[in-house]
């Protein structure tokens, strides 16, 4: 949409890679920005599933789906966080780096995961490494959770009623990020774990993959699901947290704007714990 006949789309994308050395920086633009690009569309990575169910996973009751999902976010650790803001049209923020104006997101990579000492699913690991991650150099020069964590609380992100959050399946994504708030492991019950979710994330929390329930011939993963609906990656590579953040967010805006115009539906609502 243009504004005062100004496209807003006229700057190009860059995902601003965000490690130890400039983590405060990537937080005092976000708080900057939060007023005026209330919508925070995020996606994590982390090393898949260690823990799974004999029960298929439409047989399994909420409370089963999640303390199976509770045991391998306490066990496990993040490696990135991706966090895409927009405002009320889908825009998103500006920032002049090195002379040269962007549209910008940010990729948070972590330190906390170590290969040769931590848990984690080989399928899951390797997939991040074909997708480009360098779990070394992530090591090396990542943000430690818990620092991560303080400069979220404080940065308006959260425990703010007026942002909106946005994920696709992000039961997960909200469970790690929930893990880092509190630096404990997940409630015991998933009662809590939404009194939690509800506290920090607010009531316009949004789940994508929970609302393509809404529509018969929609289905399948992120990727699949935007091109369905005429979508395409702009920027950044699958299974990157930064870039499956931007594609949620367009995706969530493509939905509001043609189907739900009369308000989006399931607020608070996490697909795959229900």
């Amino acid at each position: 949409m243009a504004v005062n006949g100004v496209d807003p789309n006229r700057y190009p994308i860059m995902i601003r890679e965000v490690w130890a050395d400039n983590l405060n920086e990537a937080f005092d633009n976000i708080s900057d920005l939060i007023d005026e690009f209330p919508c925070i569309s995020m996606d994590t990575e982390y090393p898949g599933t260690i823990y799974h169910s004999p029960v298929p996973f439409s047989k399994q009751s909420p409370a089963e789906k999640y303390n199976l999902l509770k045991s391998n976010v306490d066990e496990l650790k993040l490696i990135q966080v991706g966090i895409t803001l927009s405002d009320a049209n889908g825009n998103l923020p500006e920032l002049v780096i090195e002379g040269e104006r962007f549209r910008v997101l940010w990729q948070f990579n972590f330190s906390d995961f170590d290969r040769n000492r931590d848990q984690y699913a080989e399928a899951s690991i390797q997939l991040l490494v074909n997708s480009g991650i360098d779990l070394e150099r992530n090591l090396k020069f990542g943000i430690r959770s818990i620092d991560f964590g303080e400069l979220l609380m404080s940065s308006g992100l959260v425990c703010n009623d007026s942002v909106s959050w946005v994920t696709f399946q992000g039961a997960n994504d909200i469970g790690y990020l929930l893990k880092i708030l509190r630096g404990r492991n997940l409630p015991d019950s998933l009662d809590v774990f939404y009194d939690f979710v509800k506290m920090f994330f607010g009531g316009k929390l949004y789940d994508v993959k929970r609302l393509i329930r809404h529509f018969h011939n929609l289905h399948g993963g992120l990727d699949r699901v935007a091109g369905q609906l005429g979508l395409v990656r702009v920027a950044g590579r699958q299974h990157q947290a930064g870039s499956d953040s931007l594609l949620t967010c367009h995706l969530f805006y493509k939905m509001r704007n043609g189907y739900f115009v009369n308000g989006v539906p399931d607020a608070g609502v996490l697909h795959g714990l229900t």
